[in-house]
């Protein structure tokens, strides 16, 4: 089965009250469209991904840089924006399932997501739904304070996304009942029961307001964890002397298998000690020919992919650089620079000190450079 995802990113975001739409508000610097693109792009079936956005959100959605993603945009209702991602899906090829998405519901999980698309073998349509567990009542003469009271729970549920279709099937039913179309897709049915309904996750929620936002972003930072890194490398002649990435002039180098950066040596450290892989050691050993003076750069790099296959991303890092010369402060605004780079974060994630150990020992004495690095990463289920 080859499915389409379509993320509907096009509304104004009026009762979350900020000049920043939800889409586009971040955890982590990562988007709420990018943390639901980082969950769909870990299955193999969805072949294709149309994200709908509001037109005046033009320069955000760009800023993202968002990879084979196709940018519609959205009409002046839910319905209206997803009717236009179906009309351009169904003059593609090869597309057969869809699935329709609110961005606002980042939480889902990929367990949830994979049930969907497995559940679509032998049905029409499938839906995540929970149960209403809380009272109910409901308002009959509001002047009059008058309510039902005791509204029996088990005929009610409350249903989620991603809402998955056949193509042709939702196609139809837009074109042809669109007058049906309440809150979500699976409105258009007049028949229930051709619908195959699947438990949802309560943490599963919508974004609404800002209380809603917060609550998702202590959700992840009950999820955050902390690795520490440390190096340190000799400083002898007729080496380069390499930091954070940067070669610096120098009359000394640092003495290691690879390059000897001590300052990328202890980020690699700190991000593997907190997404539990190890040590950099075990991945990158110096007893292989492989490795040898290879760029520090490099081993990061294959680190940073290796975290976001497992769906870790960096929260913010750390570092003290413990030094007698160079003087840090010199090189501080480029080693961010480079790190952020490498490390795929913005600028304001990182924090370098520089510190020296008052002319003592080995350090003090030019004789060695050393690093230390706290990084806390998240992670999204």
């Amino acid at each position: 089965m080859s499915f389409c995802l379509i993320i509907l990113a096009g509304g104004n975001s009026h009762r979350f009250r900020s000049n920043i739409g939800k889409p586009y508000q971040k955890i982590a610097n990562k988007s709420l469209i990018e943390i639901n693109l980082t969950k769909a792009r870990k299955f193999k079936e969805i072949k294709k991904i149309i994200l709908v956005f509001n037109k005046k959100d033009l320069k955000r959605v760009k800023s993202l840089k968002l990879k084979n993603v196709k940018l519609i945009t959205g009409g002046v209702s839910r319905q209206q924006s997803t009717i236009k991602a179906l009309r351009y899906l169904k003059k593609q090829k090869r597309i057969s399932k869809v699935l329709i998405h609110d961005v606002a519901r980042p939480n889902f999980s990929t367990k949830l997501l994979g049930s969907i698309l497995r559940n679509m073998r032998n049905a029409r349509a499938v839906v995540p739904k929970i149960k209403v567990q809380d009272a109910i009542k409901q308002i009959i003469d509001s002047s009059k304070e008058e309510y039902i009271v005791g509204k029996k729970r088990d005929m009610l549920f409350l249903t989620q996304t991603p809402q998955s279709f056949n193509l042709n099937e939702i196609c139809h039913l837009h074109e042809t009942r669109s007058d049906k179309y309440k809150d979500d897709d699976i409105s258009l049915y007049m028949d229930l029961n051709k619908v195959k309904f699947i438990e949802g996750e309560k943490s599963n929620f919508k974004i609404t307001d800002k209380s809603d936002f917060e609550n998702l972003k202590n959700i992840f930072k009950s999820k955050q964890s902390v690795g520490i890194g440390f190096d340190v490398h000799r400083l002898v002649p007729n080496r380069n002397l390499y930091l954070a990435g940067l070669r610096i002039k120098s009359k000394l180098g640092t003495l290691g298998h690879s390059d000897g950066d001590p300052v990328l040596h202890s980020i690699t450290d700190a991000i593997l000690g907190a997404c539990k892989m190890g040590d950099i050691g075990q991945i990158f050993s110096d007893k292989s020919k492989k490795f040898k003076n290879i760029r520090s750069s490099i081993l990061l790099r294959k680190v940073i992919e290796q975290i976001k296959s497992k769906n870790y991303f960096i929260n913010n890092i750390d570092i003290n650089i413990i030094t007698q010369t160079p003087k840090i402060k010199n090189y501080k605004k480029k080693m961010i620079n480079n790190i952020a780079k490498l490390c795929e974060i913005s600028h304001d994630q990182i924090n370098i000190k520089g510190k020296t150990t008052e002319k003592l020992g080995v350090i003090g004495k030019e004789k060695a450079i050393a690093c230390e690095v706290i990084c806390s990463v998240l992670k999204y289920d």
